[in-house]
């Protein structure tokens, strides 16, 4: 059937609507009673609030998350779905319901009009469950909800994961442990806070000298490589600095650019990756520097340390030596399970492949294998 032309809603605006106007309706009148919450959080634009009419090509439109009690879910799951799939309308604002996969081996859903039931994207899930699942956090037992996470837990969740768990919209919690999980996960306990700090002023120590290093031997190319992965690390601590979850790299720019003071440094930024020649990178790269550092000595979270730039030991290179903050901020870290931790920090503080980190059991094991 051909798909109608529509305007572009947000993605979490139209998952509101087909709560609204379609599933709820549904679960008031065959399940009277049952207690759920309804929401739209975890993989997808939207949720981190980056949609855009470019969005609907692929896994966008109108979907939902539901998650019930454990017991009501082995209940009543496959009843919902079933009836979900029987009863929602064919489409919410213009936009189908149904989504087809054009390869039967292929997971990834495009939206069009259908005439019989409807393959909708409402999931059912348990918030235990689903907190396993997408961070691998311990499924809670019988009657009991999720607990505190540990220290590795932290260290092994990606930011990306975490921010999809806590961005998004809820839209009704009848069930409390849903609102619950995004509050205890808003944001690093303070001690896990402080070591991540360090840990990405310590990745920054580790190649500030090299944007000189290649120029020097004749690799501009190489240099401009160095300097783009320091940009892409300072933009993550910056996100770190306001407490705000870095997403994966086709949103880290536009996250970056959303913080407070972020015009500021863009230009430093844009200066040190667009750069012909070496001296201009730097300087760029040290301006950033500095801003970032002044702004880290504002927190107040260690002791201040000379935010100015310096010259890389004997050798005729400007540098931050950003190994100082990371000291600096290890020392306030007292919590005994990060004291003796080398600084190598979360999971995505030095891996950085999706396939890798979208698979809680390896990241936890690898984390496990660092401390």
């Amino acid at each position: 059937m051909t798909t109608p032309a529509r305007a572009f809603l947000p993605g979490l605006e139209l998952s509101r609507i087909l709560y609204e106007e379609a599933v709820r309706p549904i679960l008031d009148a065959e399940f009277p009673g049952l207690r759920y919450a309804a929401a739209r959080v975890g993989p997808g634009s939207e949720v981190l609030g980056f949609d855009t009419a470019r969005s609907a090509d692929h896994e966008w439109g109108p979907r939902l998350d539901l998650f019930l009690r454990p017991a009501d879910g082995d209940a009543h799951g496959k009843r919902i779905h079933r009836l979900l799939a029987e009863r929602l309308p064919k489409q919410v604002r213009g936009w189908p319901t149904h989504f087809r996969h054009p390869e039967p081996t292929d997971p990834v859903g495009h939206m069009e009009l259908t005439a019989g039931p409807v393959d909708h994207r409402v999931s059912v899930d348990d918030v235990g469950g689903w907190l396993h699942g997408r961070l691998g956090l311990h499924p809670p037992g019988p009657g009991r909800e999720p607990g505190e996470p540990t220290v590795r837990d932290w260290l092994a969740m990606p930011q990306q994961k975490l921010a999809e768990v806590t961005g998004g919209a809820v839209f009704h919690d009848g069930v409390g442990a849903l609102t619950r999980a995004r509050r205890e996960l808003a944001w690093y306990p303070e001690q896990v806070w402080r070591y991540l700090l360090a840990c990405q002023w310590q990745r920054i120590s580790q190649e500030e000298a090299f944007v000189g290093r290649c120029a020097e031997v004749g690799d501009d190319l190489g240099s401009a490589v160095v300097a783009g992965r320091l940009v892409r690390d300072l933009m993550r601590l910056c996100l770190l600095l306001e407490r705000e979850y870095a997403p994966y790299g086709k949103w880290l720019g536009s996250a970056f650019a959303r913080l407070p003071g972020a015009d500021d440094l863009l230009p430093s930024l844009r200066g040190a990756v667009s750069a012909g020649d070496c001296a201009t990178r730097e300087r760029h790269l040290c301006d950033a520097y500095e801003r970032v550092a002044a702004a880290q000595n504002r927190t107040g979270l260690a002791e201040e340390v000379d935010p100015t730039r310096r010259p890389y030991h004997s050798r005729p290179f400007q540098v931050l030596h950003a190994e100082r903050f990371a000291h600096a901020l290890a020392r306030t870290v007292t919590d005994p399970d990060l004291r003796d931790l080398p600084l190598t920090g979360g999971v995505d503080q030095w891996a950085d492949s999706t396939d890798f980190l979208g698979r809680p059991e390896a990241v936890r094991a690898a984390v496990d294998a660092l401390g």
